[in-house]
């Protein structure tokens, strides 16, 4: 796309970001691990979470992150009916796409009745699309995933929407599709391998969402012994993005464990983070008990994501836009090529 027909994403993909162009993001979109989390407080299956308590549980995360994050991150069947009036307007609004429901072999497809034209008209910055990929997975299953890719890539260039892609390894040999953790027998040549295929244009991605190389509890901190040897994993995957900016996924990590994938990612080229439990699940355990929750919020979970800010911007390189050269010369040229 050229600058007059790519204005749009340019303009959204900035408020995505802080006023220093780092992406401090917060995601409540997450669906079966809060519907998990509330059944092991309330005593019932994960099936039988009432919506009313999903919405409530939406409602108390996104009270506690929106005057803070540069963007939030809701899914529009529970998030975005619970949270819409608290969101802070002048942050962005990420919206998700894909269902949580797939196949065993984690074929991906859109939410039901949603599309990147209704996300536009919400009034949505970006779409973020969840892509669970294995590079050693049947090529069936490769080749649907690619081009499920593709075609939200094509939607959102036709949108002007930027693309946030996110991408997760999962274990081969099982049918358990439910599971939303990391896979803790990764290797980090095959997380390389994903972000390299995705990373060519025909995908049209304007923001990775990463998760860790390496298994998020195996990382050092950054003055540990075996920093060195770990901080080569994170360049890479900054080399396989193929100049695009990304953030990292806390994908369930533990508070400390993503403190640290994050300072990697940050001396490597990381942008910034679109995180969720690791800031927020040990005080959604609090449920029911609402204020308890909101409290913890306050404190704890904010103290996080502030934390994790200040060490974006010690360690990390902001993202900047591209520079604004759309190559209109004369009256009515921009206007026309839109």
């Amino acid at each position: 796309m050229d600058a007059v027909s790519s204005a749009g994403k340019r303009w959204r993909l900035r408020r995505l970001a802080d006023a220093k162009g780092f992406f401090s993001m917060v995601a409540i979109d997450q669906r079966p691990p809060i519907f998990a989390q509330l059944a092991k407080a309330t005593g019932i299956a994960p099936d039988d979470v009432p919506f009313a308590d999903i919405v409530a549980a939406k409602r108390v995360l996104a009270q506690g992150f929106a005057s803070e994050a540069s963007a939030m991150l809701v899914d529009p069947n529970w998030g975005y009916p619970a949270a819409a009036d608290v969101l802070n307007p002048a942050a962005g609004l990420v919206m998700t796409l894909e269902d949580h429901r797939t196949t065993p072999d984690r074929r991906s497809s859109p939410i039901a009745d949603w599309s990147v034209d209704k996300i536009r008209a919400l009034g949505g910055d970006a779409v973020k699309l969840l892509a669970w990929y294995h590079p050693q997975a049947s090529a069936a299953v490769r080749e649907h995933q690619q081009a499920f890719v593709q075609q939200v890539g094509e939607d959102c260039a036709r949108c002007e929407l930027p693309f946030v892609l996110e991408l997760l390894l999962y274990p081969l040999h099982t049918d358990d599709a439910s599971a939303y953790r990391e896979d803790l027998a990764k290797r980090a040549d095959e997380v390389l391998q994903s972000v390299e295929t995705f990373a060519a244009a025909r995908f049209q991605v304007d923001l990775f969402k990463l998760e860790s190389p390496l298994p998020a509890e195996d990382v050092p901190a950054l003055d540990a012994p075996a920093a060195d040897t770990c901080q080569r994993h994170f360049l890479a995957l900054n080399a396989a993005c193929a100049g695009r900016p990304w953030v990292m996924l806390s994908a369930g990590a533990s508070a400390g464990a993503f403190e640290r994938v994050v300072g990697h990612a940050a001396r490597a080229g990381a942008a910034g983070f679109l995180a969720g439990r690791a800031l927020w699940a040990d005080g959604l355990a609090l449920w029911p008990d609402q204020a308890a929750v909101a409290q913890h919020l306050r404190t704890v979970g904010l103290h996080r994501l502030r934390h994790l800010k200040a060490l974006m911007a010690r360690e990390g390189r902001p993202w900047q836009p591209p520079a604004w050269m759309p190559g209109v010369r004369a009256e009515g040229e921009f206007a026309q090529g839109r």
